[in-house]
């Protein structure tokens, strides 16, 4: 497979410009999409492919978060670059008139003085003090006007980075998809009874009445969980990059309170598990687009809600950063949705997953048990 990384390697002077952290983001995507890209490349078995594309595109949501990042504090650096010198006008005009009056008339009389002799030497005195100082305010004009030029031009170099960018992590989502679909030696606790699954969706009014519902079925067990994240709980990875939008029990606009959390994602969005776990149940559920709900541990339950694509079969048993599903895009989207110009405008995270953690059939605080203090 082709090296991934090169469009990555224009955010370093933009960012620098910049003044942001988006370089060291780009720079570690970078190292990871070099590694990803060697597994890439080595991967034999379904399983290696697998974790090596998942890898591969988070490293790539990463560097295309930084580089529009980058993107676009390069736009408001030639913004105020631009403003400042259209503001500073006037200030150029009579700078080009002094130094023209000075050099454009060659007549003795211009450097005579009312005063007389002594009056002249002053102003004489007096310009002399100044052309230092009128050449460097030139001289910070010049390098301004440079500095805008120079964000035009990497703006349009990295804005088509950018969109190579992106054409290859849609390549690498949709080679996803067939490795998954091709993979077929994950081992599985049980086989779902999709008649009581069925009954059990019909009879329940709401996300919590199902996982309720859900957690008190028994199913013929071929094997038990020996599943056990006592160490992990508080440090578990959120399964998907994004911001934590609302928290646990606040009330949203429509005044509905929920236990769980709700991340703003980027539209199409990888979602891995956090850890290891048995997939309890996978599909559409009430209003809430595709569910997934794992079972990390016995008695212990958790309820993402809001997926596009999804991966995997109730009754499987998968490791912790296997690829469940995609996030979706917004219907009235296009190709540019992702465009540099997105970042900033509230546009970049449209999507949202729902998070609820469930023990012993009773909610959890899931800011207790993911890392959620930073942004993804």
């Amino acid at each position: 497979m082709m090296r991934l990384c090169a469009f990555l390697l224009l955010i370093w002077p933009l960012a620098g410009l910049a003044q942001t952290e988006a370089a060291d983001q780009a720079r570690r995507a970078m190292g990871d999409l070099e590694r990803t890209s060697a597994q890439l490349d080595a991967a034999e078995g379904a399983r290696d492919r697998v974790q090596a594309l998942t890898q591969t595109i988070q490293a790539f949501e990463v560097g295309l978060g930084a580089m529009r990042e980058g993107l676009r504090q390069a736009a408001i650096n030639e913004a105020q670059l631009s403003k400042k010198l259209q503001a500073r006008d006037g200030e150029v005009a009579q700078l080009l008139g002094v130094l023209q009056s000075i050099g454009g008339n060659p007549s003795p009389t211009l450097f005579l003085h009312p005063d007389g002799p002594i009056g002249t030497a002053r102003a004489g005195m007096l310009l002399a003090e100044l052309t230092p100082a009128l050449n460097a305010r030139a001289d910070q004009l010049r390098q301004d006007l440079e500095d805008v030029q120079t964000l035009r031009v990497l703006q349009a170099d990295a804005a088509k980075r950018l969109q190579e960018g992106l054409t290859e992590v849609q390549r690498a989502r949709t080679e996803l998809n067939q490795a998954m679909a091709n993979r077929t030696d994950l081992p599985k606790r049980f086989t779902e009874d999709p008649v009581r699954t069925a009954i059990l969706i019909s009879t329940s009014e709401t996300l919590s009445g199902f996982a309720s519902g859900l957690s008190q079925m028994t199913s013929e067990q071929i094997e038990p969980a020996p599943l056990n994240i006592d160490g992990e709980v508080g440090t578990l990875p959120l399964p998907v990059q994004g911001l934590v939008l609302r928290r646990a029990n606040e009330t949203d606009a429509a005044g509905v309170t929920r236990p769980g959390i709700i991340l703003a994602t980027r539209p199409r969005a990888i979602v891995t598990t956090p850890t290891a776990a048995t997939i309890r149940y996978i599909g559409p559920l009430l209003d809430l687009g595709n569910v997934i709900i794992l079972e990390p541990r016995a008695n212990t339950l958790f309820v993402l809600a809001g997926l596009d694509t999804v991966y995997g079969e109730a009754g499987q048993v998968i490791a912790s950063g296997t690829p469940i599903g995609l996030m979706g895009m917004p219907a009235s989207s296009t190709g540019n949705v992702l465009s540099p110009n997105g970042d900033g405008a509230g546009i970049e995270r449209s999507e949202t997953l729902y998070i609820e953690v469930r023990e012993n059939n009773i909610p959890q605080d899931p800011a207790e048990w993911f890392l959620t203090d930073k942004d993804g």
